[in-house]
């Protein structure tokens, strides 16, 4: 996000990157279209409430009152929230997988990895190696 000069700017940039229209985004707030409007010309400014309820659907709240981004969880979208919540309750063997198929989604050169079989098929992304955190001395004792 660039550092916009104005909150109103930065208010409608943050809508925009959630894909609300003025009225949607205006409701979540009890608020009109004419109050975001406003709140996007700077005719008039947000309460806190509505800096609440925003924040709740990914609104980074720090960006639109200062200019700067934050680089909290606070920051996210609803869907990214709700994927780290499954990834950090998932075992390490799923935790694998899924990074494994977004780096083979990623439209990322550096990211992608990809592996022909020989089978006239390819494994888009592989992770190879050992993806436990523990030590192997810890995982022997524990057989």
């Amino acid at each position: 996000m660039d550092q916009k000069t104005g909150l109103g700017e930065r208010l409608k940039e943050e809508r925009e990157r959630l894909g609300f229209s003025q009225p949607a985004f205006a409701a979540l707030a009890e608020a009109s279209k004419s109050s975001q409007a406003s709140w996007e010309k700077e005719t008039a400014y947000p309460n806190a409430k509505a800096l609440e309820i925003w924040a709740r659907v990914g609104v980074d709240v720090g960006y639109l009152v200062t200019g700067k981004p934050s680089s909290g969880v606070e920051s996210l979208t609803q869907d990214e929230r709700d994927l780290l919540k499954l990834f950090r309750a998932a075992p390490l063997a799923v935790k694998a997988a899924a990074i494994g198929a977004l780096q083979g989604g990623s439209t990322d050169p550096k990211a992608q990895v990809m592996k022909n079989t020989g089978s006239g098929s390819v494994q888009i992304g592989h992770i190879g190696g050992d993806y436990n955190p523990e030590p192997k001395s810890a995982r022997k004792k524990a057989k």
